[in-house]
């Protein structure tokens, strides 16, 4: 079992429009309102590939009833622990004229030192049936900057390998618990390491403590340094859709490939394929079957210098 942990879980919503006019009145053509967040997405990519996953987080208010209802109709499995705080909203904006889309983040509920304290012994209980856990997105008001640093450390004591997809403060911070995985993208490594060249940033993201690094690149793919060497993976085409969910697709296939101990190459085309199949489907935590079937033998994985 893969366990993915949301702290800052979403309700998201989308809206489809024809073009989108800023400062003006735009129609919206069609809404889908689900569970997000981006553990919750990689949750749904690995339960939509057929692998047992858990969903876990917190989650609160009217917001967070709907949110739980919706991972029951998906059939996701959850044990989300209640907070008072509202869960929060996140909305995106599909242009389809211009084939891109706009987001909106709510910042979240303050989580109180004494629910911060319930998770921490939720996954204590939690973690000795993972094979991985997944600690993924933003930190909700109210929680420490080193969360993820603690909530690593307490995999660690479980011996499960822990994956972080974070930016900021939050991703400085768990560097030094040692992560198996970090998931940056382009702009998160700059804004870590002061340098925009990926293959160094990475590299500096492993001497503060992260076991591997993998960089998304956006429509260039992934990088990844890593203990048994390093490489650039690139999809064969770019396609066009909705990027929300890109990177949620590749940590799932980098959480299967940390517990299967897959090569990494093999490791690195896989999560190109995902990613690239997930902007070809409408929503967060969807991916197109057919474009990740077709991409999968054609993505190009080279070592690094």
């Amino acid at each position: 079992m893969i366990l993915t942990v949301t702290l800052n879980a979403a309700l998201d919503l989308t809206y489809w429009v024809d073009r989108l006019r800023p400062q003006g009145s735009n129609r919206v053509r069609t809404v889908v309102e689900r569970a997000g967040g981006k553990g919750v997405n990689v949750s749904r990519v690995l339960h939509a590939l057929g692998h047992r996953t858990v969903v876990t987080g917190l989650a609160g208010g009217a917001v967070g009833r709907a949110l739980r209802r919706d991972l029951a109709a998906a059939r996701l499995p959850e044990r989300l622990l209640p907070i008072t705080g509202e869960t929060r909203r996140t909305v995106a904006v599909a242009d389809e004229s211009a084939g891109d889309t706009t987001i909106l983040l709510e910042p979240g509920p303050v989580v109180r030192p004494k629910e911060w304290i319930r998770l921490l012994d939720h996954l204590d209980r939690l973690l000795p049936s993972a094979a991985a856990v997944v600690f993924a997105g933003s930190l909700p008001p109210g929680l420490p900057e080193d969360a993820y640093a603690q909530l690593v450390r307490l995999a660690a004591g479980h011996r499960v390998p822990a994956v972080v997809d974070a930016d900021g403060a939050a991703l400085r911070e768990a560097l030094v618990a040692g992560p198996a995985l970090v998931k940056p993208n382009a702009d998160e490594l700059a804004a870590a390491t002061g340098t925009t060249d990926p293959v160094a940033a990475a590299g500096a993201l492993r001497a503060a403590g992260a076991a591997a690094v993998v960089a998304s690149l956006g429509a260039d793919g992934l990088i990844a340094v890593t203990p048994h060497g390093s490489w650039q993976a690139r999809p064969p085409e770019r396609l066009a859709g909705n990027p929300t969910g890109a990177g949620d697709a590749a940590v799932a296939a980098l959480a299967l490939g940390l517990v299967a101990r897959t090569p990494w190459p093999e490791r690195l085309a896989e999560a190109v394929a995902l990613s690239a199949a997930a902007v070809a489907a409408p929503l967060a935590g969807d991916f197109d079957r057919a474009a990740h079937a077709g991409l999968r033998e054609r993505v190009d994985v080279r070592p690094l210098p």
